[in-house]
């Protein structure tokens, strides 16, 4: 087996210059691939009809029956979370040893998370309000900004989980074992609470819990240990965990469906993240050798760095879509299938070729809020006592944890709330915060600090 230091020669090679940050192609692949899903999935639960009282939007797989069996192969969230630790542990690791704080790392990732978001916000918000202005129903456009903001869980939760990278890390680095067992008692804790209570907030707790958890998993992926494994080991991994789930769902109160399992999350995720974990570390050989033979790292890397922008605009362009097929059916009789009918089915091919194709040029347009990348002043830090470095450094500290909070408050005023206009102006101030607050005032810290020392 390769050891990490084996690991990373080949992934460094692919590595962007401008970062030094290892990559591995195999994680990088399987992003995309999970990033498509997410996309074809979405697609297929958008129903869009007329009904006796109107035009109908809905979720066109919600309450099936025969959708639980086939979650548990499209409910790849936990796989997502696995590979977006492994890039965290490989992130945070290089920044750290250039000499970056963990401020740093935090208000680097807040701004790779956040900007985009504000673009989001910015231009769904101002469209929903022209929409109500021309006449559109009030239900209608609230139900198209809910399904806009359904994904957005993932960032809320992500920007969280980000945040804590630098403890988690720490943490894993000191009890790599004791860590993820801590937290998935706390996950199992939570689970048995909100069951024999049956007060369902609690679950809730187990959106930071359960994806932290996870994305442990992935910081075991990222520093070798699933290399020091047997495929024996790992297809008894993945069926173990497996059993359990089986079991779990056949005499416990958990749903068969993992979508279910997912609001709010369930230990049940955990495990079928186990399952992926230990699959994926099987296929990596085979993902590897495939982007060789297809020359794809270039594709890939130009895809993973516009990920972001894609997963938070992918719903936009298909609510946007039905609306459009609305359109066409009041103005020139396009025919609107009953979702699940066999018209419906027998048009998803086309529907999902349409939906890819109007989501290029949109991609192609706000992926510069994703890739912008902020100047921050360099080299005055490095001249000042250490008291000074300790203090702006505690202030950083303070200042970070205030965006990450921020940047969390104002995904969920956006979940609860939807993007009507006062709530978009109110997510906006917060993710304003989230995206330059600590960077000005401590670099504003740094700079006067430096002139109070000048001659």
């Amino acid at each position: 087996m390769a050891t990490t230091h084996q690991l990373e020669r080949p992934a460094a090679a692919s590595a962007r210059p401008r970062t030094g940050v290892a990559r591995d192609t195999s994680v990088d692949a399987i992003r995309i691939v999970l990033l498509v899903v997410v996309f074809a999935l979405h697609a297929m639960m958008c129903g869009v009809s007329m009904g006796a009282a109107g035009p109908v939007l809905e979720n066109a797989l919600e309450e099936q029956d025969w959708f639980g069996p086939v979650s548990w192969v499209v409910q790849i969230m936990p796989l997502f979370f696995i590979a977006g630790g492994f890039s965290s542990f490989h992130h945070w690791r290089s920044m750290r040893s250039r000499g970056a704080t963990a401020s740093d790392y935090v208000r680097a990732r807040l701004e790779r998370l956040v900007r985009p978001a504000i673009a989001l916000v910015v231009v769904v918000a101002g469209g929903l309000v022209v929409l109500s202005l021309v006449g559109l129903p009030a239900e209608l456009v609230a139900t198209a900004g809910f399904r806009i903001g359904q994904p957005l869980w993932f960032l809320g939760v992500y920007v969280a989980i980000s945040a804590l990278v630098p403890v988690m890390m720490r943490a894993h680095e000191r009890a790599p074992m004791a860590t993820p067992a801590v937290l998935l008692g706390a996950v199992v804790a939570v689970d048995v609470t909100r069951i024999a209570t049956g007060v369902e907030p609690i679950g809730f707790l187990n959106l930071i819990l359960v994806w932290l958890l996870v994305q442990q998993l992935g910081f075991h992926l990222a520093d070798g240990t699933l290399d020091r494994f047997h495929r024996g080991a790992l297809w008894g991994m993945a069926g173990g965990a497996l059993a359990v789930l089986a079991t779990l769902v056949a005499t416990g109160p958990y749903s068969p469906d993992m979508f279910e399992n997912l609001n709010p999350p369930t230990v049940a995720l955990v495990l079928l993240g186990v399952a992926q974990l230990a699959l994926f570390q099987l296929a990596r050989p085979h993902i590897r050798a495939w982007v060789e033979r297809a020359d794809a790292s270039r594709l890939i890397s130009a895809l993973g760095e516009r990920a972001m922008t894609v997963y938070l605009w992918h719903m936009p362009v298909l609510v946007g879509l039905a609306g459009l097929s609305l359109v066409a059916n009041a103005s020139v009789g396009l025919p609107l299938p009953e979702p699940l009918s066999f018209e419906w089915w027998a048009t998803r091919p086309l529907w999902l070729g349409v939906a890819a194709a109007a989501g290029v040029p949109v991609v192609l347009v706000f992926a510069r809020f994703e890739r912008a990348r902020r100047q921050t002043p360099a080299g005055i830090q490095g001249g000042l006592p250490a008291a000074t470095v300790a203090s702006t450094t505690r202030l950083a500290t303070v200042w970070t944890a205030v965006d990450a909070v921020s940047g969390v408050a104002g995904v969920a005023v956006l979940l609860l709330t939807g993007f009507g206009p006062v709530s978009a102006i109110v997510a906006l101030a917060l993710l304003t915060v989230a995206l330059v607050g600590s960077a000005r005032l401590v670099a504003g810290g740094r700079v006067a600090a430096a002139l109070r020392l000048a001659p």
